[in-house]
């Protein structure tokens, strides 16, 4: 069954106890609690005290939602074992980590070479402590568009290495559907949104009624009961979540 969640950063302003609070209200199921403000990298005293708090809420570990960025964030002084040390503390299944920090058009080659090479060390390290690890798919990354996420993966190859989702803002729904086609394969969960037609208009997910159907119909049809977080409500509502929580639930119950 898809479980319908939360990521953390949609509400960076809340404490964790009171993302909890809502979540209960909104009878979500999971969480991906995020890496800079909620439990930040490092801290593993913190993560191990929400891990715990979560758990007895009801709550399970979707992921960390970690801002590690492959062939950068070595040498900008964040190092992976401190990433995956938090995860393992917070009980997390899965880290989270960005493709590089270039757009596929912009990339040079030795900083994908790079990228490539140290995504598949820290998935190493990652399965090593019963972990994985799942590509943000975003943009100004090496997994941005339908043709570099593919290629991006099949150069990652690795049982540890994994792809998240959502919709690319801005394009059409057909494109949507490619991109999702793109990492089917490999999709460990989904964040859910609607913002139309760019980033700057968040909507309420209602909205995305023409959209998200299909795309949880293909996620069906493939037999991927998944976990699908919802991110960044109109006006960063609380109240907002409530009603794209039951617009999810709803749309999940019309799958059965």
């Amino acid at each position: 069954m898809m479980k319908a969640g939360l990521v953390s950063v949609t509400f960076r302003q809340l404490s964790v106890g009171e993302i909890l609070r809502v979540m209960e209200r909104a009878a979500l199921e999971c969480v991906m609690w995020g890496g800079d403000v909620h439990v930040p990298h490092g801290d593993t005293a913190r993560a191990r005290d929400t891990g715990r708090r979560t758990r007895d809420a009801g709550f399970t570990l979707a992921g960390y939602g970690s801002y590690y960025r492959l062939d950068v964030s070595e040498r900008e002084g964040l190092a992976f074992q401190t990433v995956l040390d938090t995860a393992v503390a917070l009980g997390a299944p899965v880290i989270r980590v960005w493709a590089g920090r270039r757009a596929c058009e912009a990339g040079r080659p030795d900083h994908y070479r790079r990228a490539v090479d140290d995504a598949l060390r820290i998935a190493a390290l990652a399965r090593q402590a019963g972990l994985a690890i799942a590509f943000e798919h975003h943009s100004g990354t090496f997994t941005d568009t339908v043709e570099s996420t593919s290629r991006f993966l099949a150069d990652t190859a690795h049982p540890a290495v994994f792809s998240l989702w959502q919709p690319p803002n801005g394009r059409p729904g057909a494109y949507c559907l490619q991109s999702l086609a793109a990492v089917l394969p490999r999709l460990h969960h989904a964040h859910v949104f609607h913002w139309w037609p760019d980033a700057g208009t968040r909507l309420p997910l209602a909205d995305g009624e023409a959209r998200w159907p299909a795309f949880l119909r293909v996620l069906k049809e493939h037999g991927r009961d998944i976990d699908l977080l919802l991110e960044f409500t109109r006006g960063d509502s609380p109240v907002q979540l409530l009603a794209d929580a039951a617009t999810l639930k709803r749309w999940i119950s019309g799958l059965r």
